[in-house]
């Protein structure tokens, strides 16, 4: 990415603050992402602070996160649809001929 379409933005992430570099067009995306985990954070800071460690409440919301994108990876699986769809179109090439 060529640094003129590239923004330097800091985001506040539950108690720190991180320098990052993103595309401009993206900028929205990465501002929605750290809010997700702030409000993620502090949900699960405010139910588990002082019966787990700060890193097992990390982990935990690392592991909501990587759970939540691949649920979504298989509601967004397309390869059966193609597979039938390459049937299908098998089967109206052969009745065509």
């Amino acid at each position: 990415m060529d640094d003129n379409n590239k923004l330097h933005i800091r985001l506040h992430i539950y108690d720190t603050e991180l320098p990052v570099g993103c595309p401009r067009d993206d900028e929205e995306y990465y501002r929605s992402a750290a809010k997700l985990l702030n409000d993620m954070m502090n949900t699960y800071f405010t139910r588990f602070k002082g019966k787990k460690t700060d890193k097992e409440i990390l982990y935990m919301v690392m592991f909501d996160v990587a759970l939540q994108l691949k649920q979504n990876e298989d509601r967004n699986d397309t390869a059966p649809y193609d597979k039938l769809l390459s049937k299908l179109t098998t089967e109206l090439e052969e009745t065509l001929e």
